[in-house]
């Protein structure tokens, strides 16, 4: 695939000498854009990004100092280097008026040849350089989700099987070391999800929001991620207060790892001793949460404090930190069309602000999982369609152990046969969407499409959620073996409800 190419803007209202630069410039793997006004070069600008901008000073409308003026106040342009070309004397003024609209060098007519080939063979250079990097780190970026996504399966069969070993073991010692191991699988599946944060942030634009969102009360979820981080932090002073309505909509689950990622900055570099405050405020068209803590962060680190992988001092750092704690929760807060900042003085210490837009709009959530009827058999059945045999058979065992009767296929061919030739239909299906074969993408639509099987609840698990279909019920991978157990459960009312 060839690349597409570097390119230039020639701006000159003579025709001439935009030919005569052409010739002299032109090379493989760059595009030239040529235009004889200010007027018409942005119009190019509008839809080419362009490496270089080589502007006649002397036009009628619009001269070249205007014109890069206008560059140089559009956040699409402001980076373009600009070269001025003049055939008017050497005059320091105009010299210095140009480089005051953002010039980066002069040329002057009669343009020497040698000279402007040089200047334009540096920048087409950089500009190529630029986009070897660039591309690198794209790269990067995908090599560290691809291997984030991968390490999430074997890291599942971990967790899974030490909570089944921690159901059956009775040893003191033993549970010990059981906790440490089940402590560090968590640090482990927290650093893969800021991973798979990052490339997600970084290559799609964006976190994706996958949940619907759903009402929810800001002051709640502040309050819950400030009980979870006192039941570690028993020492730590932290004062929650709350004013004003502060409901909205949004999603729960990625705004409450915004708040404890906050207020877990706030637990471990505030200064022992000195209480964390809390406040939030819900006003009518935003509500704002501010946490402050007595610590202070240096000058120099301010303007890069939301960067992710940004440098940090050793008495900063903790075991399981990726430093992208701040870049995660600027982008769960941007997708919420909100932001963050951040002040920080030796006389005021350091307060983080939150700001979320009020939203009253009604959100519909549907469920293609509709709660069955208590007049099934007593023995509920579930088919677990999953390619990875440890997990696939941890469910089995699991489910198994709960008294529900389990199948299990390692295909989407295998499943799709299960369910339309098997002895009896399943109560449920556990799906990955990762599967041989026939993709659990294909075998959800094709369950949906048969009316003899569109009736069955299906449970996606997935380590990317926002690759579920809409509504469907989703478990994420690494599984939580009790989660996947509770979300089953529900789907069965209690004898006796409404």
């Amino acid at each position: 695939m060839t690349p597409e190419p570097i390119k230039f803007l020639l701006v000159d209202d003579t025709a001439e000498n935009l030919v005569a630069l052409e010739a002299l410039i032109r090379r493989e793997g760059l595009e030239l854009l040529l235009a004889r006004s200010g007027p018409e070069a942005l119009e190019l600008l509008l839809v080419h990004d362009v490496s270089l901008a080589l502007l006649d000073v002397q036009m009628p409308m619009m001269d070249g100092f205007e014109l890069a003026e206008l560059m140089r106040g559009t956040e699409r342009t402001k980076h373009v280097p600009i070269i001025f070309v003049t055939a008017g004397a050497r005059d320091p003024q105009r010299v210095f008026r140009g480089y005051e609209s953002g010039a980066v060098d002069f040329l002057f007519k009669p343009i020497d040849p040698h000279i402007l080939k040089s200047k334009t063979d540096v920048f087409f250079e950089l500009a190529r350089e630029r986009r070897e990097v660039s591309q690198a780190l794209r790269l990067n970026e995908m090599f560290v989700g691809i291997l984030g996504h991968d390490l999430r399966n074997p890291l599942g069969t971990l967790m899974v099987g030490a909570e089944m070993l921690g159901q059956q073991i009775v040893d003191e010692t033993q549970l010990r070391t059981l906790r440490r191991m089940t402590a560090a699988g968590h640090r482990m599946t927290e650093m893969i999800e800021q991973l798979l944060d990052l490339t997600r942030a970084r290559l799609a634009g964006g976190l994706d929001l996958w949940c619907a969102r759903k009402h929810l009360d800001v002051g709640e979820l502040v309050r819950r991620a400030v009980d979870e981080l006192r039941a570690t932090n028993t020492d730590r002073e932290i004062v929650v207060e709350v004013d004003g309505d502060c409901t909205t909509w949004g999603d729960p689950g990625r705004l409450l790892q915004l708040f404890s990622n906050l207020v877990g900055n706030a637990v471990q570099h505030g200064t022992q001793g000195d209480p964390i405050s809390l406040s939030i405020a819900g006003g009518e068209r935003e509500i704002v949460v501010r946490i402050r803590n007595s610590g202070v962060i240096p000058p120099e680190l301010l303007p890069a404090i939301f960067e992710p992988f940004r440098e940090r001092t050793a008495s900063s750092s903790r075991p399981g930190a990726l430093g992208l704690g701040l870049f995660i929760s600027q982008q769960i807060a941007r997708a919420h069309d909100g932001d963050i900042g951040v002040d920080s003085s030796s006389t005021s210490g350091t307060v983080f602000t939150v700001g979320l837009p009020r939203r009253r709009e009604h959100v519909t959530q549907t469920n293609a999982a509709e709660p069955l009827e208590d007049n099934r058999a007593s023995t509920k059945s579930v088919l677990i369609v999953e390619d990875e045999e440890h997990i696939r058979e941890s469910l089995r065992e699991a489910f198994e152990d709960e008294g529900y009767r389990a199948v299990t296929a390692s295909s989407g061919l295998e499943a799709l046969d299960l369910l339309m030739r098997g002895p009896s239909r399943p109560d449920v299906v556990i799906l990955d969407l990762v599967l041989p074969v026939i993709g659990g993408d294909r075998l959800y639509q094709a369950i949906r499409e048969n009316a003899n099987l569109a009736g069955i609840p299906v449970i996606v698990s997935t380590s990317s959620p926002a690759s579920a279909h809409p509504g469907v019920l989703v478990v994420s991978k690494p599984l939580n073996l009790e989660r996947v157990l509770d979300v089953v459960t529900g789907l069965w009312p209690k004898r006796g409800s409404p």
